[in-house]
């Protein structure tokens, strides 16, 4: 199917009565004009990405930038003053942009909520299209839902003491197939970014808000003076003032750590800080280094936030946003409450208690919870311990991170089996639930979201790649890794039975998952290689 809105505009799918309010030819007409005059742009960044890694793998290692020197020495300049509604953050609720988590997530008692389209949304196009209708019922207060299974109704709470909510677009890298801008897909970034600033802006401002955002994956601060340039012309087109939009950038990839200074400088008068996007910058620096034989890191569980390149990051991410009077957001609690085992449910509980008070300590002005029962925990610990709106104030000036601290990972630990089938069940099932359009799902006990699926298959792959030993003395090859996935399938195929487990996406997730550990063939991006999968086969685009 191919309905054509506005000229030289394709949508290749089909289009429901209420999808069409989100798709209406005044908002595609306002993407269009974006992707024609920004995409070039984001093209050219995208190849820049690829002459960086081609600079590491042959051992070139990142450092801070002597071009933008003046602009890290600088001491007078800052970013924006916080908005209505973040001045005081000190718990962010994040998840997917279906209609029952948008409610839960407004009424969860969070100070903000991030209704992502990323890493915890598979991006079908009913994922995106219907998210795009909650958020916008949202805003305008219309938004209820009813449980088919048992009619259970969902409303926003009538006091008012609802999460400011902040969207976060797809990354740079990727594409929306569904809709072609002459002949061309357009960018995922600038689709997600345009219809819900289209259709929410001014009305965000005028329930005492405003449009605000979480940026992911950026590499440099190109790529957020390309979002600066977006939304200067984005609020030009609808005449608000500029600076009216507001933007926290996840500081994700190894890359834009030594750019922090810049990123924020980038978007100045759009700033609202940074956040220690801590999953995919683990993922970010086995990725960037994976050809790199003194980069190999431990088991996933042993690379904590106190390891040496992990601390130095928090440390030097908090100095920069205080200096220039941002927020600095802390990482993800990713624990969901174990209701049948109430001593591991403690254990679980009083893990998210010791990060959260570790990152109030640090000097974060707010945290991310997964879950709306950590949301009280959360708290909890930050108003114990931090007495005002947030703590700018502190400016860390006792902070020194160098570019070596950014690249030691020298982490203490070991590879084990347990952690390889660890990495092995975490992938295979996260990449399942993707193929069936689930993009946050709990496993064993965290909710897991892309980048931890990244962090599986990427360890597996650099641990292939140069032939690590595990502390059973087994050398890692491809065979050994195949051998354990087949183990793991054949576990799930006779915990389901033959005939449900031929009705799930586990024969093309391993199949998938297979072609990316063997040290050999690696996708850039998991959700790139699986994308052309969850386009539904009657509306299927030719890539």
């Amino acid at each position: 199917m191919s309905v054509t809105i506005v000229p030289g505009v394709s949508i290749l799918a089909s289009v429901t009565p209420a999808q069409s309010q989100i798709l209406s030819p005044e908002a595609i007409q306002f993407v269009a004009k974006l992707h024609r005059a920004f995409n070039p742009t984001r093209k050219a960044l995208l190849q820049r990405r690829a002459l960086r890694q081609r600079n590491i793998d042959i051992g070139q290692l990142p450092d801070f930038l002597p071009e933008t020197a003046a602009i890290r020495e600088n001491d007078t300049w800052r970013g924006a003053y916080p908005a209505p509604g973040l001045v005081d953050r000190r718990v962010e609720i994040t998840g997917p942009v279906d209609r029952k988590m948008v409610i839960n997530a407004l009424n969860s008692g969070a100070s903000t909520y991030m209704a992502d389209f990323e890493d915890s949304n598979a991006p079908t196009w009913e994922n995106n299209i219907d998210g795009q209708l909650n958020l916008r019922d949202a805003n305008y207060r219309t938004i209820a839902y009813t449980n088919p299974a048992n009619g259970k109704n969902y409303t926003l709470r009538k006091d008012g003491k609802l999460a400011t909510l902040i969207v976060r677009p797809r990354g740079w890298h990727l594409e929306e197939a569904h809709l072609l801008i002459d002949g061309e897909p357009c960018s995922a970034s600038i689709f997600d970014f345009g219809l819900y600033f289209f259709h929410n802006a001014k009305k965000t401002i005028e329930i005492g808000i405003g449009p605000y955002f979480y940026l992911p994956k950026m590499e440099s601060h190109l790529e957020a003076r390309l979002w600066n340039d977006i939304f200067n012309v984005s609020q030009d087109i609808i005449g608000l003032p500029r600076g009216t939009i507001r933007a926290t950038v996840l500081i994700e990839t190894i890359l834009a750590a030594f750019e922090m200074d810049e990123i924020i400088y980038e978007l100045r008068e759009h700033s609202s800080g940074l956040n220690c996007g801590r999953w995919d910058y683990i993922f970010s620096v086995i990725k960037k280094f994976r050809h790199n034989k003194n980069f190999v890191l431990p088991n996933r569980s042993d690379v904590t936030m106190t390891v040496p390149f992990m601390d130095a990051y928090v440390r030097l991410l908090i100095k920069t946003c205080h200096r220039r009077g941002v927020h600095a957001m802390g990482g993800m609690a990713a624990q969901i409450p174990i209701k049948n085992d109430p001593k591991a449910n403690q254990i679980a509980l009083d893990k998210v208690r010791a990060d959260k008070l570790r990152e109030v300590k640090a000097g974060h002005d707010g945290t991310w919870v997964a879950h709306p029962d950590l949301v009280k925990i959360a708290m909890e610990i930050f108003n114990e311990n931090l007495k005002t709106p947030n703590q700018i104030f502190v400016r860390r000036e006792d902070v020194n991170v160098t570019a070596l601290d950014l690249l030691n990972t020298n982490v203490p630990g070991s590879i084990t089996e347990a952690g390889i089938r660890s990495n092995i069940s975490v992938g295979l099932t996260y990449m399942e639930s993707w193929l069936r359009g689930l993009g946050c799902v709990p496993i064993h006990n965290l909710m897991e979201d892309a980048a931890t699926a990244e962090i599986s298959r990427s360890q597996l792959w650099q641990w292939a790649k140069h032939h690590a030993r595990t502390d059973e003395n087994k050398t890692v090859t491809p065979e050994y890794l195949l051998k354990l996935l087949d183990d793991e399938v054949a576990k799930i195929e006779k915990k389901l039975g033959p005939e449900k487990f031929n009705a799930t996406k586990y024969p093309q997730a391993e199949r998938y998952f297979a072609s990316q550990i063997t040290g050999k063939d690696y996708a850039e991006f998991l959700t790139t290689l699986l994308y052309p999968e969850i386009i539904s086969a009657q509306d299927k685009p030719k890539l």
